[in-house]
């Protein structure tokens, strides 16, 4: 079969690999209809996330179920299906405990307590590196779905892929977010970053009752996509300092949740980088600063965007006087997914507003490097096998 391969840092290609088979008497087959980039692809394809071999990428994808193992009775072969990011395997102590992103049997290689930077990781992700399982990605034409009676879920039919395709990872992971910061109605939500999961964070902001929601994005053109399809205000960092914005929006106090969907691959400065380098640090934390001082006191910070190194100079002091809640980490997808179908489905929420690009898979290099370089005001690629 064909599939975006990784094979070093810069470098994914459309490339032929073996058919996936089944492994397991829980497994499924699945051929990929629609699959997509996501912001998190880009630690692998820049090296920030170590991958020594190669892979097959994507962990937002959907299929029709193709082949089905020996215990699987919820699906059959035909069956359209959605797949969350998280392989979990539903009988561990933290599937049991909603909390499958730290599966204890599905990352049976480098599974832990510690969350070390290269050694200890929670539960396995599709196509996110030989740390996160090695497991191979749905940027394919076909994929193997371990555990596959527990996470995958129907579509309706009257739902096409572009409508659900996003409850794989950025919406559950936007809703994450928001839901954490247990909005009672009427917060001021500030959102740091107006790629694809801020902007599912925006939509889900509005759905958990917040009052007014600010986003925040250095590229003018992704502020317009927020403002087109979210309504929200908007502020460019480049044009005002953010944080004095903010606070002036609040009689002064901040916002009361803040969401960093950005993580340590910020746009940085020469000297941002100088000191990441020498202080031995990936990318850096200065989006999750400015949360820190934009959110009010007692106020919630969730962070979403990826974090993958220790850092100097955590403003700890800070998060103690201001009485922070911090909030972050996968989303555990199957806690939501359910939900999320009905919301799209009544809609009361619309997700594929955000796609710019729709390509066929065999052009994933040229993507990859749109997406990458944000040329031709791309937000969110979809790929088709």
């Amino acid at each position: 079969m064909k599939a975006a391969v990784f094979h070093k840092p810069g470098d994914i290609r459309y490339d032929s690999v073996d058919d996936p088979r089944i492994e397991d008497s829980r497994d499924v087959i699945l051929k990929v209809t629609s699959t997509a980039i996501c912001g998190s692809d880009l630690h692998i394809l820049s090296g920030a996330v170590p991958q020594a071999n190669n892979m097959v990428m994507g962990h937002e994808f959907m299929g029709i179920v193709e082949e089905v193992g020996s215990a699987i009775t919820n699906l059959k072969r035909g069956d359209r299906v959605v797949v969350p990011f998280p392989i979990a395997c539903g009988h561990c102590f933290f599937c049991t405990h909603e909390a499958s992103p730290a599966c204890e049997n599905s990352n049976y290689k480098h599974y832990g307590p510690n969350g070390d930077m290269m050694g200890q990781k929670g539960g396995a992700l599709f196509g996110y590196t030989d740390l996160y399982g090695g497991y191979s990605g749905g940027q394919a034409e076909y994929v193997r779905v371990p555990y596959a009676d527990i996470s995958p879920r129907i579509v309706p039919d009257d739902m096409s892929d572009e409508q659900v395709l996003f409850l794989t990872d950025i919406f559950p992971t936007g809703w994450s977010a928001i839901d954490w910061a247990q909005l009672k109605g009427g917060e001021v939500v500030a959102i740091f970053g107006s790629g694809p999961v801020g902007l599912m964070a925006q939509k889900a902001a509005w759905l958990n009752g917040a009052s007014r929601v600010i986003a925040i994005d250095p590229l003018d053109y992704r502020l317009e996509k927020a403002k087109t399809v979210n309504k929200v205000e908007t502020l460019n960092p480049h044009k005002v300092n953010v944080v004095d914005a903010i606070r002036e929006m609040t009689n002064g106090r901040g916002a009361d949740v803040c969401v960093d969907a950005v993580g340590f691959e910020p746009e940085r400065s020469f000297v941002d980088k100088f000191k990441a380098t020498i202080n031995f640090e990936k990318g850096s934390i200065k989006v999750l600063e400015m949360c820190f001082e934009a959110v009010r006191r007692m106020g919630t910070v969730s962070i979403m965007g990826v974090y993958g190194s220790t850092y100097d100079n955590f403003p700890l002091h800070r998060v103690f006087d201001k009485g922070i809640t911090i909030k972050q980490g996968q989303a555990p997808v199957l806690n939501y997914i359910d939900h999320l179908i009905d919301l799209v489905s009544t809609k009361k929420v619309v997700l594929d507003d955000i796609i710019t690009h729709t390509v066929p898979l065999s052009k994933v290099s040229e993507a990859y490097a749109m997406f990458d370089d944000k040329t031709d005001n791309c937000v969110k690629v979809v790929l088709k096998p």
